[in-house]
């Protein structure tokens, strides 16, 4: 079931089987779901449980992202990457390959996400995944290639999640993996050393791109592009001095720019138990609650109205029948 002509020796037909040597767990290959630099990433089946598993040659790698997983384990609360279920070697006729199996995360892609339930729901998500980034740097950790493809809205309730952690880097390190657009050495912002204001920007990048389906081209680069595109759209304006202070590296933890986020809200959302804000979609009894009182609002000024046009034309009368 093997692929012997793929130059990529992680690359496997679909229904191959993968034998772990030490656990002696075995895993139904049954479609890729991604691949990068450090290796594939499959929709595995184990019995009746599907699962995400990812195999590469270089078990160093692999070894450096199940300690990321497990860093997101250590976290409290719910984890922004997936939870690690196994860790294994698999011995194949070309040689060893290394592998670990992760939660099968299912949802939707940010952008769709947001395109299809309306860009409220921007501020929401992005507060939460900053909350995750947070506790993510605390544990000395930089996500690294942060981008929309990496991020999937998963729910009830929803909620931001990680399917790729393939480029998280050790804080001081140099980041491993990135995608140009989110890069701010790219974009001449900045070094591609790993610290937490190397993923703010990343977030000020994927908080503009909601608004730039197809993103845009590098042009001059800088700060001055990147300024230009925020003030293009008009739903971006309010987020600029936030996102100014992202891209210029003037947050030194997430929390700060979960905080200039909170004070460049217009009105306040609703709350959930985890204090991040829920759109008003989220809770549909508090809109009716409040298209009712501006239903009882109007009628009582209407009210207010014919009772005063009453009052009016009765002195009238009263004068004129007293002259």
């Amino acid at each position: 079931m093997m692929n012997p002509s793929s130059k990529n020796p992680c690359k496997f037909r679909p229904g191959t089987v993968v034998s772990g040597k030490w656990h002696r767990n075995e895993y139904i290959l049954l479609k890729e779901l991604g691949n990068g630099a450090n290796g594939v990433v499959y929709l595995v089946k184990k019995g009746n449980q599907e699962a995400a598993l990812k195999i590469s040659g270089d078990s160093m790698s692999i070894t450096s992202e199940v300690n990321v997983l497990k860093s997101f384990a250590k976290a409290r609360g719910q984890a922004l990457g997936p939870s690690l279920l196994d860790v294994d070697d698999w011995l194949t006729s070309e040689g060893m390959l290394s592998f670990y199996v992760m939660e099968y995360i299912k949802g939707s892609g940010l952008l769709p996400f947001i395109y299809n339930k309306g860009k409220e729901w921007r501020l929401a998500l992005f507060l939460q995944l900053l909350k995750d980034l947070e506790k993510l740097h605390e544990n000395g950790w930089v996500f690294g290639d942060l981008k929309p493809e990496n991020l999937i809205v998963a729910g009830p309730p929803p909620r931001i999640r990680c399917i790729d952690v393939g480029g998280t880097t050790l804080i001081g390190r140099a980041i491993k993996e990135y995608t140009e657009f989110y890069d701010r050495g790219y974009w001449g912002m900045g070094t591609r050393k790993a610290e937490p204001s190397y993923d703010l920007f990343a977030v000020a990048m994927v908080m503009i791109a909601t608004s730039y389906p197809n993103n845009f081209r590098k042009g001059e680069g800088g700060l001055g592009q990147l300024l230009g595109a925020i003030r293009q759209k008009k739903e971006l304006v309010p987020l600029e001095p936030v996102l100014a202070n992202a891209l210029q590296g003037k947050y030194s933890t997430a929390r700060e720019m979960r905080n200039g986020l909170l004070l460049c809200m217009k009105r306040p959302y609703p709350q959930n138990g985890n204090s991040d804000p829920i759109p008003p979609a989220v809770n549909p009894k508090l809109r009716r609650h409040s298209t009712r009182q501006k239903k009882g609002q109007s009628r009582r000024n209407e009210t207010f109205y014919v009772i005063s046009v009453m009052a009016l034309l009765y002195f009238i009368y009263i004068v004129v029948q007293l002259t």
